[in-house]
């Protein structure tokens, strides 16, 4: 039990620092509002952009996506392949359903980035190519985190990779599609927002 102890505990370190909700402490310190009043409510990059303008939306965005890479490529080091992913799921997680927040987090987009990154950088290439052209030929954020998160789950699974690396990866996925199910709803009924550097026709 005394070897299993440390990767333990970072395990248990990785979902608290990915449970830091850099959007909410940001846009309260630099905005003096609470996040979740604004927009989608939602913690991550995308609505600190709408809350706090665009230098805190991008440090938002690359404090989220740090806090899924770092513990994973951390993880990775020290315990190995299996350990470090197990660390990548819990700052997910930890993202997602924070302790601090009673469990009502972000989407995991930028964290799950940050994570496939260390993980498996041919996937988030693939993954990344996806989201700019969806973002930049619609102009829907939701879409293109969606629809990058599934690229990644597929590039992982036609490339040689473990069975563990894959089916996480699927899972992932499909927790990002599922916590977007009020952006998929918008977006049937066509009143989910853009962003405004989209290409136009």
């Amino acid at each position: 039990m005394p070897h299993l102890l440390r990767p333990l505990l970072w395990t248990l370190l990785a979902y608290l620092i990915g449970g830091i909700p850099w959007g909410l402490l940001l846009v309260r310190a630099f905005k003096g509002v609470d996040i979740r009043t604004i927009g989608s409510g939602n913690i991550g990059a995308t609505n600190a952009f709408r809350a706090g303008g665009k230098p805190i939306g991008f440090l938002t965005l690359a404090l989220d996506f740090l806090k899924g890479f770092v513990p994973t490529w951390l993880g990775l080091g020290w315990f190995g392949a299996t350990w470090g992913l197990v660390a990548g799921i819990a700052a997910i997680l930890g993202h997602t359903f924070p302790v601090y927040l009673g469990f009502r987090g972000g989407k995991g987009v930028a964290t799950g980035a940050g994570v496939l990154l260390a993980l498996s950088p041919s996937a988030f290439v693939g993954a990344a190519v996806v989201w700019f052209l969806v973002a930049w030929l619609v102009g829907y954020v939701s879409l293109a985190s969606m629809l990058a998160a599934v690229t990644a789950a597929l590039v992982v699974w036609f490339t040689p990779a473990s069975p563990l690396l894959r089916g996480v990866l699927a899972v992932v996925a499909f927790l990002i599609v599922v916590r977007h199910h009020s952006n998929i709803r918008r977006l049937i009924q066509g009143q989910e927002p853009k962003i405004g550097w989209r290409l136009r026709k």
